[in-house]
Parts: C-alpha cells; sequence; structure tokens
C-alpha cells in the first residue's frame, strides 16, 4: 500500500503525464455524459421495453459496447463499432488490393490516406446502421414514446446517429494524441466497465431470490479472478529466440559474442482479433434490422450461447488472430534486420533460412495462443448455460474481460514507461509490465 501511494506521488510530481491522464479522464467523462442524451423527439422516461431487450442475447453484448448507449436511445447509440467494422475492411483489402499495398508501404502520408478512406467507409456503414437502429426503436416502443415522427425524425435521427459515432471516433483520437494513447481500446474498456455494477448487482439480486445465496456468488466470483488470472498469461506469454551477433562496432572498438533475444509472444495480435470478430458477429443482427427473431438465422446468431454462434465466433478469432500476427511480425523483415546488423540463430543460415525458422515458430505459438483466446472467448455462453445471469455472464472470459484486461494493462505499461524514463521506480516491483505489442495498440 505505501509503494501504491508513493507511485502515485510519483505520477502527480510528472507534469506532463499528470495533464495526459487527467486529460484523458475529461475527454471519457464527455464521453459517459453523451451515453445518457437521449435522440431528440424520443420520450427518455419511456424506455423500458428497450432495456429489456438489451438486457440479454448479442444486443446485450452490443448495449455492453457501447456503454449502455443503445438501451438510451442515445446519440451515441451506435457506438464505436461501426469503426472497428470499417478498419477490417479497409484492412483485408491491404492484402487483397495493390492500391492499398502501396498506401501501406508509403509510411505517414498513406497511413494518413488510409484512415481518411477508413472514415468514408464508416459513414456509409453508419448509414446502413442508422435505419435498422431506427426501425428497432419503433418495434420496441410505445408509439407515444414518439414526440416527433415522421420523415423529419428518421433523418434528423440518421444524421445525428452518424455524427455521434463519429465524434466518439474524435474522442479517441484526441484521447491518442494528447491523453495517455490507445484511445478507441480506452473508450471501449470504459463501457465495459460502466456496465460491470449493473451486471454484479442483476446477479446478487438473481442469487439472493433464487436462493443459491452468497455462497454460490462467492464461487462465481473465485472462478471469475482464475478465468482474469489466465487471460493476463495470455496477454502476457511470451517466447524468446536467442541471437547471436558477430560483432558489434562502438565508435573504433569491436565487441563479439554479443547475444540478445527476439520475444514472440505468445498472442502478438493482443485482443484486436476478439475486437474483429465481435464486430463481424453483430452483423447478422443489423442484418435482419433487430426485428427478425423469429427466423432460425436470426435466433441462431442473436444468443450468445446458441452452438453456431459460439462456433462461427471461435473459428473468427482463430483466423484474425493469425492474420493480425502476420500484419505485426513481418520474418522476412526480421531475418534481413538481422542480417544488416551481423546477427544470426544459432543454427540456422541468415536470410531466407532464418525467415521461415521465425514463421515456423510463430505458427506453433500463434495455433495455441488462437485456440486458447478463442475459448476464453466463448466462456460466457458456458456461464449462461449453467445459470449465470446473462448480463453477468458477459464477464467470465469473452469479449468484456479480455478487452479490459488487455487495455488495462496496456495503459499501465504506457504510464510506467513515463515513469521509468524520469527515473522513477515502476508499477511493479519485479520485471515490467507486459502490454499488447505496439502494433496492435497504434491500429485502434
Amino acid at each position: 500500500m505505501k509503494r501504491f501511494f508513493e507511485t502515485i506521488k510519483n505520477i502527480y510530481k510528472i507534469e506532463e503525464l499528470r495533464t495526459r491522464i487527467l486529460y484523458t479522464l475529461g475527454i471519457l467523462l464527455v464521453y459517459r455524459l453523451g451515453s445518457y442524451v437521449t435522440l431528440p423527439g424520443i420520450d427518455p422516461n419511456k424506455l423500458e421495453n428497450l432495456s429489456k431487450q438489451t438486457s440479454e442475447g448479442i444486443l446485450g453484448l452490443l448495449d455492453m459496447f457501447s456503454g449502455g448507449a443503445f438501451s438510451n436511445a442515445s446519440i451515441f447509440a451506435l457506438g464505436i463499432m461501426p469503426y472497428i467494422s470499417a478498419s477490417i475492411v479497409v484492412q483485408l483489402m491491404g492484402i487483397a488490393i495493390p492500391y492499398f499495398q502501396r498506401l501501406q508501404r508509403e509510411g505517414e502520408s498513406g497511413r494518413k490516406k488510409i484512415n481518411q478512406i477508413t472514415r468514408y467507409l464508416t459513414l456509409l456503414i453508419l448509414f446502413l446502421q442508422g435505419p435498422s437502429y431506427l426501425s428497432n426503436l419503433h418495434a420496441q416502443l410505445p408509439a407515444d414514446a414518439f414526440v416527433i415522427t415522421g420523415t423529419f425524425f428518421t433523418i434528423s435521427s440518421m444524421l445525428i446517429l452518424a455524427a455521434g459515432t463519429i465524434f466518439v471516433m474524435w474522442l479517441g483520437e484526441k484521447i491518442t494524441d494528447k491523453g495517455i494513447g490507445n484511445g478507441i481500446s480506452l473508450i471501449i474498456m470504459i463501457g465495459i466497465i460502466a456496465r460491470l455494477p449493473f451486471a454484479f448487482g442483476a446477479e446478487f439480486a438473481s442469487r439472493i431470490e433464487g436462493g443459491g445465496g452468497l455462497v454460490v456468488l462467492l464461487v462465481e466470483i473465485v472462478i471469475l479472478l482464475l478465468v482474469i488470472a489466465s487471460s493476463i498469461l495470455l496477454v502476457q506469454g511470451t517466447r524468446r529466440i536467442p541471437v547471436q551477433y558477430a560483432k558489434r562496432i562502438v565508435g573504433n572498438k569491436q565487441y563479439g559474442g554479443v547475444r540478445q533475444y527476439i520475444p514472440l509472444k505468445v498472442n502478438a495480435a493482443g485482443v484486436m482479433p476478439i475486437i474483429f470478430a465481435q464486430a463481424l458477429m453483430f452483423i447478422p443482427t443489423i442484418i435482419v434490422g433487430f426485428t427478425d427473431s423469429g427466423s432460425g438465422f436470426a435466433s441462431a446468431f442473436s444468443s450468445y450461447t446458441s452452438f453456431w454462434y459460439n462456433f462461427v465466433f471461435g473459428m473468427l478469432i482463430i483466423v484474425f488472430t493469425y492474420f493480425y500476427t502476420a500484419i505485426i511480425m513481418n520474418p522476412v523483415q526480421m531475418a534481413d534486420d538481422m542480417k544488416k546488423n551481423g546477427g544470426f540463430i544459432p543454427g540456422v543460415k541468415p536470410g531466407k533460412k532464418t525467415s521461415e525458422f521465425i514463421d515456423s515458430i510463430m505458427s506453433r505459438i500463434t495455433l495455441p495462443g488462437s485456440i486458447f483466446l478463442a475459448f476464453i472467448a466463448i466462456m460466457p455462453a458456458f456461464a449462461g448455460l449453467l445459470g449465470v445471469n446473462n448480463q453477468f455472464a458477459q464477464f467470465f472470459g469473452g469479449t468484456s474481460l479480455l478487452i479490459m484486461v488487455g487495455v488495462v494493462l496496456d495503459t499501465l505499461q504506457q504510464i510506467e514507461s513515463h515513469l521509468l524514463m524520469r527515473h522513477y521506480d515502476g508499477l511493479m516491483k519485479s520485471g515490467r509490465i507486459k502490454g499488447r505489442s505496439q502494433g496492435a495498440g497504434a491500429s485502434m
């Protein structure tokens, strides 16, 4: 406890870090306040049916990602997921379309063009999702909940929903530029954390009413802590490849026999595969307009406990883990860099053989990492089938927990780097906090 307060004092002493943290908290406060601003023309006192609809199923998860804005019929109701969906499409086009491949190689100017294209695509997705969300409001809310009706309400609400998501994107960019980084990730995480007290309260009430009592709730909390520990190990796990440098020149002197290590993460992609896969899993619900829950297709993909939902979700996570790891870690580039610096992996020829060796190691450690990531992601389905409250079940592994663990570790790593740079002790007494890879964080 003494060390904790000492760290807080050190953070306060660093003016830049203190300013960045306060700025980030201020932006997050703006976002949270905006999630309670109801769309003009809707009576906020008559949203009971919408809250019931989002208390379970895939729409409950969508409401969690938006921090409750979905069930509040807020101006931020569509959240940040349209931007995530657009990012997926653009990154996939970077593999198949030569024009996007050239942009990726152009450095900062190419990145700006890609970001601009992503924003335009986000607008297109917003104008497709807006009518679906409004049709859901008309299906769920009573007629007297709409103070304004007709074409004017539809057009104005679509523009406001689109502007709300664009504004949330802007808030995320400001956190990245002037705050403590990873703005989009922090916005998603703060929305998830905001729903945790309500989920815990609902589970507590159901256990008291159902006769399970506090003992069952305590067992659930212990299991939750074990899942959190497993998630942290998944995020932090690495395998090191030794690299021998034949010589190193410093000034006019040569030094030989220098050995270093390449740390290859078991889960180099971080939480990005989870976010990407979850964004795609929302598409079937959007296609049916949130209303066609009677069809087999809609019912299969609107319940997080259904077999086909979890099977497709898990496979998407495995695919995106390999896809995103390939973007972050380039074996050919790593082998070339080692060769230029006079380095080699003992027992492996430099050049092509080295890149093939690194690629084979990455494939071997990524497979179990991706399977374990997929397993933790679908754990809420098992929790739901065992009788855990739908809202609380989402925190037993799943997208919400993995995002929370990944973003918290990454944020702590950012703070620790500021402390270590100014010769203060880090947040941990032994060793440094290992967050996600910089590549994963940068994209969000």
